[in-house]
């Protein structure tokens, strides 16, 4: 099944309630929210109150984006605030396996993050305690850039590796560029979850979800 990630940070900040419901009620099936922390990425976005909020409001789980320096400090934040999966990038981390564990002991679903010229190995190291992989087809910290169309080759290799080390069960998510034009790409390179902001945003966001979804099922 292939998930489809609408996120917040291409959502308007004046209307963040409204924007939160209106992917819940065109059938999104996650919630991605950008954590930058104007360090590892240039911008600053949201915090834990946001996330505590928007829990309140949705049934939609909330799919967690440590894009920060020190994502060891802010994981016990966000996991309280209401966050179900956490993803923290392998290029913050100088223990990862420790990290991805505390994340698994707030209960939330453990995720490490590789930039677009980061090394699969990382990935192939850290799968025995992930639970997924994301892929970045950008660079973080900005949307509404253009897909890398490396992530392709990067995607179906590891996602070859995971099943023939016996790690069927961690999934790939994609974030950065991803369109209705590209998903079944992405979905057929092996990737899981979609994680979309302009391409879902711009425009009618319900009508771009049931394209997407209609693209690759």
């Amino acid at each position: 099944m292939i998930r489809i990630a609408p996120s917040l940070l291409s959502a308007n900040p004046l209307h963040v309630e409204r924007d939160v419901l209106a992917c819940q009620h065109a059938g999104a099936d996650i919630l991605h929210v950008d954590v930058m922390d104007g360090h590892f990425v240039p911008p600053i976005t949201f915090g834990p109150a946001l996330v505590q909020a928007i829990a309140g409001i949705t049934t939609m789980p909330l799919d967690v984006h440590l894009m920060v320096t020190n994502p060891d400090h802010h994981i016990p934040q966000f996991a309280q605030a209401g966050a179900h999966w956490i993803s923290v990038h392998a290029e913050t981390c100088p223990h990862l396996h420790r990290t991805l564990e505390s994340i698994k002991g707030h209960r939330c679903t453990a995720g490490v993050v590789l930039n677009p010229a980061t090394p699969l190995e990382y990935a192939f190291e850290a799968a025995g305690a992930a639970n997924f992989v994301l892929l970045m087809s950008v660079n973080p910290g900005y949307g509404g850039q253009a897909f890398i169309t490396s992530f392709l080759r990067r995607c179906e290799r590891l996602r070859t590796w995971l099943d023939a080390h016996g790690f069927s069960d961690v999934f790939i998510e994609v974030d950065g560029g991803i369109k209705i034009d590209n998903a079944r790409s992405a979905a057929d390179a092996g990737a899981s979850v979609l994680v979309s902001g302009s391409g879902l945003f711009a425009g009618n966001l319900a009508e771009n979800v049931a394209a997407m979804r209609a693209a690759v099922s």
